[in-house]
């Protein structure tokens, strides 16, 4: 009997979740150390059985040329056809431009594969808090990260994101959290820890952007997670890049540092504060190196944001140029590494494994995007998988397995072999 594909979907997610029982491992589950990534997850495409349509890729309900909000264009070669989706976009040959959705469990088993190919330590998996309102609540995609992760021995970690919530309504993290606490996401071999405690992370507390919740619902969110009740959880919140001065896109509100010095790691959000290489080796790094010193003080981690670079054109509809704040072939990366290392970090954090929509994304991304109305950029004629195994030699520099040169590393010859 053929089997549609939503339901071909189903048998797949049973399948990898039972071959998952039975693979053992053992995980160093502390956050010192690691250098994790952001995994969004909120990928969807037509005919996927998710029925969100074009989730993430669209533009004014449309995914079309001249209208759609990626920059990158996913890399799909590997990506068995049952996990590619056609789209109106078409190859320089004429060839159908094809995508993926997250709500493939093949897919999201992949994008793990690779995190463990490249030694990438693990990912946050994102939460969208103003998504929980949701009957499924983006569970499917939780479902898979968990699963990936235990196959591929990748450590994992919940992310709330709390943009766009309105007054009131950080309750409603708390509830989901209770029914995650239920469905047993502790008990996973693979969730990560700090100082042995299982960590979750809340990102969105202090920011001067113009954000309906209050500060008084964070400070609750906190200490509800770190109770009895939530799990006795260490707290880890993504915070403006300037908490520490309150200024630019920090919120100047004598209540924050209160708050903020009740987390148990802190991780400032750096992308689109800085530019370019110069500004990192100079500036950032000055920056880092007294968060360090302030959070070292309160016994807090700091963990910082490192990204590969941004471009957000078609999401803003032509208003910004292609390619804002340029790659310069990992070069801009690269230095954040560096300088990261320089400034004393014990752990990373790199943003992000998956956004193709600002340009951040670090996966397999082609060097021949869809032609057309809409633009695109690419990784520079590099091979799509350069930012993984750069990723991958950021966190040998972490570890202290290689120099802190400002040079990008050289591919062996091995690996150049291996271009694609």
């Amino acid at each position: 009997m053929r089997l549609t594909q939503h339901a071909a979907i189903h048998l797949v997610t049973f399948l990898v979740l039972s071959a998952t029982m039975v693979v053992a491992q053992n995980v160093d589950r502390e956050l010192s150390g690691k250098v994790m990534t952001g995994y969004q997850g909120w990928f969807r495409a037509e005919g996927d059985g998710s029925d969100r349509r074009w989730r993430h890729y669209s533009r004014n309900g449309k995914f079309e040329p001249g209208q759609c909000s990626i920059d990158l264009w996913p890399d799909m070669r590997e990506a068995d056809e049952d996990e590619q989706y056609p789209t109106a976009f078409r190859h320089r040959d004429g060839r159908v431009a094809k995508v993926f959705s997250s709500y493939h469990p093949k897919t999201v088993n992949r994008h793990f594969q690779w995190m463990k190919e490249y030694g990438i330590d693990g990912a946050f998996v994102q939460r969208f808090a103003t998504g929980l309102r949701r009957k499924n609540r983006d569970d499917r995609v939780l479902a898979n990260c968990r699963s990936a992760a235990k196959q591929h021995g990748r450590l994992w970690s919940v992310m709330y994101d709390l943009s766009g919530l309105r007054a009131g309504e950080v309750q409603t993290v708390k509830a989901d959290w209770r029914r995650l606490l239920k469905a047993g996401v502790l008990a996973d071999e693979t969730y990560l820890q700090h100082d042995g405690r299982p960590l979750v992370a809340v990102w969105g507390v202090g920011f001067r952007d113009g954000r309906k919740y209050t500060l008084p619902e964070c400070l609750d969110l906190i200490r509800f997670l770190k109770s009895e009740a939530g799990g006795r959880c260490a707290v880890m919140l993504g915070v403006p890049f300037y908490w520490r001065e309150q200024q630019r896109d920090c919120l100047d509100d004598e209540e924050l540092p209160a708050i903020l010095a009740e987390a148990d790691v802190l991780s400032p959000w750096s992308v689109g504060r800085f530019r370019n290489p110069n500004e990192v080796a100079t500036r950032v790094q000055l920056h880092w190196r007294a968060d360090q010193a302030k959070c070292r003080a309160r016994s807090q981690a700091y963990l910082p944001v490192v990204f590969p670079g941004f471009s957000w054109r078609n999401l803003k509809l032509g208003e910004t140029k292609s390619n804002q704040i340029p790659r310069l072939g990992g070069q801009f990366l690269w230095q954040q590494f560096v300088s990261a290392k320089k400034a004393g970090a014990e752990m990373l954090y790199i943003a992000m494994f998956d956004e193709v929509d600002e340009g951040t994304a670090i996966f397999k991304c082609t060097n021949d995007p869809p032609i057309g109305a809409s633009p695109f950029i690419d990784y520079e004629n590099l091979p799509t998988d350069h930012y993984l195994w750069l990723a991958g030699e950021g966190a040998r520099l972490l570890r202290g397995e290689r120099k802190p040169s400002i040079d990008v590393p050289v591919r062996t010859a091995q690996a150049k072999k291996q271009r694609r």
